[in-house]
């Protein structure tokens, strides 16, 4: 079992950023791929970043490719997204997932976390 909570989340203006942050517990963070997903009103949940267990692959939403960054540190049980150049449309509850595999949709992965809001005026 492993819990996930998210954190960082709130209200900025468009051009901004906020790094969002994911703290893990319970059985080993390290052994797990974790992803990033984000679900807006009305819409289904969409994969935004996903990171391996060692790091040494990411991969990223075409709608977020060169402005956020996924990362973890393992040593804190803690992954991170840095999201720069905010805009309207990734206004959205994010959640954080983490999982065996590194894949971009979200049925394969096993645990998550309650969610925090991103909300992105322009």
């Amino acid at each position: 079992q492993v819990q996930l909570v998210e954190s960082g989340g709130g209200l900025v203006q468009a051009g901004g950023s906020l790094r969002l942050s994911c703290a893990a517990s319970g059985r080993t963070f390290s052994s797990y791929a974790m992803g990033w997903f984000r679900q807006a009103p009305g819409k289904e949940r969409e994969f935004v970043a996903a990171i391996s267990w060692r790091a040494d692959s990411t991969y990223y939403a075409d709608s977020v490719k060169g402005r956020f960054t996924i990362s973890r540190d393992n040593a804190k049980n803690t992954a991170y997204l840095q999201m720069n150049s905010l805009k309207p449309e990734d206004t959205a509850v994010y959640y954080c997932a983490v999982g065996r595999w590194l894949v971009v949709t979200p049925a394969p992965y096993d645990y998550w976390g309650q969610g925090t809001q991103v909300t992105v005026s322009s």
